[in-house]
């Protein structure tokens, strides 16, 4: 539970205080790059610590993972500037990818599939918690001492969740022989590295009709190709594929990867909207990201009891239905309405997440073994992951465009950074009120169409959870 809290805080008190960092240092062009970089790191290693995890156990490998991103969240703290952040939140994310699956594996392996439904509700009630939290302490850590304290915070959580999982996690012995897909990892890496470059830097660093954008796009193309190959032939891959024929855990994991693009969509961009369009204070675009938190542990708990008695298809089909209400408001959302219906939005989003996520997680780790269920729980969490990088990519790059889009139809010499002057009151005031109307004209109009794009995920989810085979969920073996 203390990693979990760990993670959640992670998420969402970074995304409250974005708005004061990218304006305070500048280079509102890297903005997506500093949830970009984070999120490609933890979705490369995701899948390696899953392995590990299953290869030499779940502490040693969660020690390892906890300790690099303790170390990344202290260097963030002293970023001065969008590149060494953006460097940091590298470091940040290579231990990431170890906190989240394993502490979910650990719960997987402690339970059996009935009474696992009812504790990743409560772990989703502690997740909750936290995440209600994040926002306010973000807001509260950003108004009243530093944007620093926001990345400071974790320290002495990680170390306090260390130390319970040392003394009191005892877990059996490995004796299978350790082999790591080392060429796998790299050949993901490699791939996930280019076609992020792509989707984030084209337009800017190099038109998208180009040869460098075509070239990139070769290089993924060719790398993705060699790394399934290299998946079949390894010892021991990285992502077993005879798992995924199980459509349960195919359909799954692609819904994860959809809702993973969806969530980042809108934990990124919403403080943005509150704070630079509607012109709020850091506390308040907290609050209309804190819904979301609210949301998704209620729904979570529920979802613990309704798995057992209806099957993880009408669980997660309610989940995909609450995720296209949600986006469709944020469709219709505009400044006279205020930050309560992006509050609300954000709850229903919230709700839909709740409900897919304990769903897809309890059914996962009930369809495999115990020797496969670390390599499982990291392969869904590595298509979320997956999701929340491309998402930041793609939504970076909407807004990005339409931002370019807007100045040029408006004859408006503006570039994309003009737009950090948006992000605090103090900078807003010194901004002449036409130039002022025009910015948060171009910013309200770029990120109507990353929410137009957030609602057309939340259409393939459903559509895709229309495709989980109906029936209960069911345990593969307890231990």
């Amino acid at each position: 539970m203390l990693a979990m809290f760990v993670g959640a805080v992670e998420a969402t008190i970074v995304t409250t205080a974005m708005p004061t960092i990218a304006s305070e240092l500048g280079g509102f062009s890297r903005y997506s790059w500093i949830f970009s970089s984070y999120l490609l790191m933890s979705t490369v290693t995701v899948l390696i610590y899953g392995k590990l995890a299953d290869l030499f156990g779940r502490k040693p490998i969660f020690f390892i993972g906890l300790t690099i991103f303790l170390i990344g969240s202290i260097l963030c703290g002293y970023a001065d500037s969008m590149e060494q952040l953006i460097v940091y939140r590298l470091i940040q994310g290579v231990g990431a990818g170890a906190v989240m699956p394993i502490a979910t594996t650990i719960v997987g392996d402690m339970y059996s599939t009935e009474e696992r439904a009812k504790i990743q509700g409560y772990l989703s009630s502690i997740w909750g918690i936290s995440a209600v939290s994040g926002p306010v302490i973000g807001g509260l850590l950003v108004q009243y001492v530093s944007w620093q304290f926001v990345f400071w915070v974790n320290v002495p959580l990680g170390l306090l969740s260390m130390a319970g999982i040392y003394f009191f996690l005892h877990e059996p012995k490995k004796t299978r022989k350790a082999s790591i897909d080392y060429k796998g990892a790299f050949l993901l890496a490699t791939a996930l590295s280019s076609i992020l470059f792509w989707l984030v830097e084209g337009g800017q660093s190099f038109e998208r009709l180009s040869i460098n954008s075509l070239l990139l796009l070769l290089l993924a193309v060719v790398v993705f190709i060699l790394f399934f190959r290299q998946q079949k032939i390894a010892k021991d891959p990285l992502i077993s594929f005879s798992i995924w024929k199980n459509p349960v855990i195919l359909y799954a994991n692609l819904v994860s990867l959809t809702t993973g693009i969806i969530l980042i969509g809108v934990s990124s961009y919403l403080p943005t909207y509150v704070s630079g369009v509607m012109e709020q204070k850091a506390i308040i675009a907290g609050f209309a990201l804190t819904t979301m938190s609210i949301g998704w542990p209620l729904a979570s708990s529920v979802a613990g009891h309704l798995l057992i008695r209806f099957g993880p298809f009408l669980v997660s089909f309610a989940g995909g239905i609450s995720l296209v209400i949600g986006s469709l408001l944020f469709v219709f959302m505009n400044v006279s309405l205020g930050p309560l219906w992006a509050a609300v939005s954000s709850f229903f989003i919230g709700v839909g997440m709740g409900l897919t996520n304990t769903s897809f997680i309890v059914t996962i780790q009930g369809a495999v073994s115990r020797e496969q269920r670390g390599s499982a729980t990291a392969a869904n969490m590595f298509m979320k992951n997956f999701g929340n990088t491309i998402g930041a990519s793609v939504f970076g790059a909407i807004l990005n465009g339409m931002l370019l889009s807007y100045f040029a139809a408006g004859n408006l010499s503006y570039s994309i950074d003009d737009v950090n002057n948006l992000l605090t009151e103090e900078s807003r005031l010194r901004i002449p009120n036409q130039e002022l109307l025009s910015l948060q004209g171009g910013l309200e109009y770029s990120l109507h169409w990353v929410y137009i794009a957030i609602f057309a995920f939340a259409i393939i989810s459903l559509l895709l959870i229309l495709r989980i085979p109906r029936g209960k969920v069911y345990d593969h073996v307890n231990n």
